[in-house]
């Protein structure tokens, strides 16, 4: 399909990359026109891993404003999601954080929720709604080499298929949706188009996960994500630790550590790390838990923002998902943004449509707004570790992280501003709400109850735990 197709005429889109985010911007897309997704890697036909993604063996959160996203775009998936394992956590009620302002107190009033499940199985629901549909083609083992155009407008791709073949497939609109191992900028500078800003967080964090089994006593009654989290302006490295229930009676344990603190595929030494934390909640819970598989270590983490909304881009072309910004892994925010970001592409055709010659420069600034809320939340913390950005914080990441350190303490006895920081948290509210004036105040006078001192555990909770211990 030519790139200029008239009006009445099916429109056609290339989405580079299988992944969450370019099965859910296919989903955006086949409301108005033909699909092609091109996946380099081949893609499982069941939850299992794929090839590309070696982040899945980590703890994912899709947060609810994620989750309603991937409703909005492929409904009922959440619900066959749920039906096959996995978890709907409400929050604040049923989270136990110990964030660096202190612990999280667990508010009665349950006004959004995470859902839990490992990262395979989401993605293969979600890949499996969207092959179901009849304008989206899924070609795998295929990789983009280029982009065909020029600095002023994107045409289409030029690709080789699994047998060796080139061949050129126009589009009307093209959306890089590959991850972290995108290959737009070279694209772009190809083209002579100047390099947008980029703004790299590097703590140097290494994660590593092990899969347990769920104590029989707990698999069903401890429907609880227990975090707790590092403090970057304590002396020595940070470490971290979350534990999150996915399907099968199952608990998925990620570790986490800054340069010096890294955490090691060694299994003797997976409890010993939980341990040393700034509490040892998670290593009490899988003390006498038994494992499931081997320790599963990933590198690949740096924070990294492209702002391609600011840049001269060329018409037609779209970048989403890890390809715009990639986040720590620890806040979860990657699929719930990429969910987020789909969902902006499919609002900014139905108003503007396909005519419109500004069309991709909307998305990609539409684009910018779940992605400036998640890096505010995910740098905030990161960047004050030493050799994480070449020059340490900015004047703006300074104010902003001090911000949200006293909304965080506040929030630890305040549940209006709980609620306000969890709202930008799952992503069901913009980062906006932080700067009402009721926050704004609520901030300025602190929390109105005392810190706890412990984790806010039920009797139930706690009761079962020690029984693990006994």
């Amino acid at each position: 399909m030519s790139s200029t197709s008239p009006p009445g005429r099916p429109r056609t889109s290339v989405v580079i990359g299988g992944s969450l985010a370019g099965m859910l911007a296919a989903a955006a897309l086949a409301e108005s026109g033909d699909v092609v997704v091109v996946e380099r890697d081949a893609l499982p036909d069941g939850p299992r891993p794929r090839r590309g993604l070696p982040q899945a063996h980590h703890a994912h959160l899709l947060w609810s404003g994620g989750a309603a996203a991937i409703d909005s775009l492929l409904p009922g998936t959440v619900r066959r999601l749920m039906d096959d394992g996995a978890h709907r956590i409400a929050l604040p009620t049923n989270m136990v954080g110990y964030s660096p302002e202190g612990w999280f107190r667990r508010w009665a009033e349950a006004s959004h929720y995470v859902v839990l499940a490992s990262r395979d199985l989401l993605d293969w629901h979600v890949r499996r709604a969207v092959a179901a549909l009849p304008r989206v083609s899924v070609v795998d083992r295929t990789e983009v080499l280029v982009l065909e155009g020029d600095a002023d407008r994107v045409t289409g791709v030029r690709m080789r298929e699994r047998g060796g073949e080139e061949r050129v497939v126009e589009a009307d609109l093209v959306v890089d949706a590959s991850g972290r191992s995108s290959h737009t900028p070279a694209w772009l500078a190809a083209f002579g188009v100047p390099e947008p800003a980029v703004r790299t967080v590097d703590p140097g964090l290494v994660y590593a996960s092990r899969i347990f089994r769920a104590p029989e006593d707990l698999a069903r009654s401890f429907p609880v994500i227990v975090n707790v989290q590092a403090d970057a302006r304590e002396p020595g490295p940070g470490r971290s630790a979350t534990l999150v229930p996915i399907e099968g009676d199952r608990w998925l344990v990620t570790l986490s550590g800054t340069r010096g603190g890294e955490p090691t595929r060694d299994p003797d030494a997976f409890e010993g790390f939980a341990r040393d934390l700034r509490h040892p909640v998670v290593s009490e819970l899988i003390a006498q838990t038994e494992p499931l598989t081997d320790v599963v270590l990933t590198r690949t983490t740096v924070n990294r923002r492209h702002h391609y909304e600011k840049a001269a881009m060329p018409r037609r072309f779209v970048v989403i998902g890890d390809a715009v910004a990639a986040y720590n892994p620890v806040y979860g925010h990657g699929m719930s943004v990429a969910a987020q970001s789909a969902l902006a592409l499919r609002s900014v055709i139905a108003r503007y449509g396909w005519s419109d010659e500004r069309l991709a420069a909307r998305v990609q600034k539409a684009v910018a707004g779940p992605v400036s809320a998640a890096w505010a939340l995910s740098t905030g913390n990161d960047v004050f570790y030493p050799g994480a950005t070449e020059s340490g914080p900015t004047l703006a990441e300074r104010v902003g992280a001090a911000y949200v350190r006293r909304l965080l303490h506040t929030s630890t006895g305040n549940g209006r501003v709980a609620r306000a920081v969890t709202d930008v948290m799952t992503l069901e509210r913009p980062a906006a709400r932080l700067f009402t004036p009721p926050v704004l105040l609520a901030a300025a006078l602190g929390p109105r109850r005392a810190q706890l001192t412990a984790p806010p555990l039920a009797a139930t909770e706690l009761a079962a735990i020690a029984a693990l211990r006994a």
